[in-house]
């Protein structure tokens, strides 16, 4: 997990560039989901924290992003995969 107030922007776009990067989240509403989100978009610097991996997040204690992860939302929710 990497703070967004501990790298550069430099540092970051080589980070996602390079696969290091995959994922974002929200530190204090523990989600996370896909670089490209609307809504992880819209959050505070101080709040954004960068993954490696699904499991990374998951085994620090954040959920997926019911916008744009939803079967992984659902999944996580009802425990259960369901289709739309």
């Amino acid at each position: 997990m990497t703070p967004h107030q501990n790298i550069s922007d430099s540092r970051l776009k080589a980070e996602i560039r390079n696969g290091n990067i995959c994922l974002g989240g929200n530190h204090k509403l523990k989600i996370y989901g896909k670089l490209r989100c609307s809504s992880g978009k819209r959050m505070k610097r101080e709040n954004r924290v960068f993954f490696s991996s699904e499991e990374e997040a998951r085994s620090n204690g954040y959920r997926p992003c019911g916008h744009c992860m939803p079967e992984a939302y659902r999944t996580w929710k009802y425990g259960i995969s369901q289709k739309r």
